[in-house]
């Protein structure tokens, strides 16, 4: 129990300083409209991943029943071959410079949340490699467990997984204004290749594991 526990809060804090549109707009809402439309937005980004949970956690136990036993090397060996993918994408991403205005202050009606909530959604949903993305954090929850990984154990995982995300994101919506000053383009390239060569890390790290459980 404890060793998930360490393993969801450890990959819920490096996947929560990601940096993606979603992490820019999240501020960028934050900043011009207000805390309450930066949840909103960021509400719908976290509804379309848990879609795309769902469709990587059957894809994952589909791929458990090709082989024999729950513990499966086939499921490392791509997961940490999409982290490896994920990892280089980071690291040689180029940097947009931020030029975030303050917008006059009005009032939003449920409706302007609404459209936000289905802005953030509809950004996360556009991404595909999004399901590939998840489909290796389960991999990693699975890899190195002393017993038999159960949907429980995956639900829990992924669920501190979950408290980590929204605690940061949330953290990111109200000091959105103090983190502006400190957002350089030297800041986020070197955010970018540290992020980069851990997720590089988790790949190495699963697929070495895949070769152990193959040969063992």
């Amino acid at each position: 129990m404890f060793d998930i526990i360490l393993k969801g809060v450890v990959t819920g804090l490096i996947l929560s300083v990601m940096l993606g549109p979603a992490f820019f707009l999240l501020l960028e809402t934050s900043i011009k409209k207000g805390i309450r439309a930066a949840l909103a937005f960021d509400a719908g980004v976290l509804i379309s991943d848990v879609i795309y949970i769902v469709i990587a956690y059957v894809f994952i136990q589909q791929i458990d029943e090709l082989s024999e036993g729950g513990d499966n090397a086939l499921i490392r060996m791509i997961g940490g071959s999409v982290f490896i993918i994920y990892g280089l994408i980071t690291f040689f991403k180029k940097v947009a410079n931020i030029n975030i205005r303050k917008e006059r202050t009005k009032q939003y009606k449920s409706k302007d949340y609404w459209l936000l909530f289905i802005k953030g959604f509809l950004l996360n949903l556009a991404n595909p490699l999004v399901v590939f993305y998840w489909f290796s954090v389960m991999a990693l929850g699975k890899s190195g467990a002393a017993s038999v990984f159960s949907g429980l154990d995956m639900l829990f995982y992924l669920s501190i997984i979950f408290v980590i995300f929204f605690s940061i994101d949330f953290l990111k919506i109200i000091g959105a204004k103090r983190l502006r000053p400190f957002i350089t383009f030297k800041l986020l390239r070197s955010l970018n290749h540290i992020i980069g060569g851990i997720l590089m890390a988790f790949g190495v790290f699963l697929i070495i594991n895949s070769v152990v459980l193959y040969f063992k």
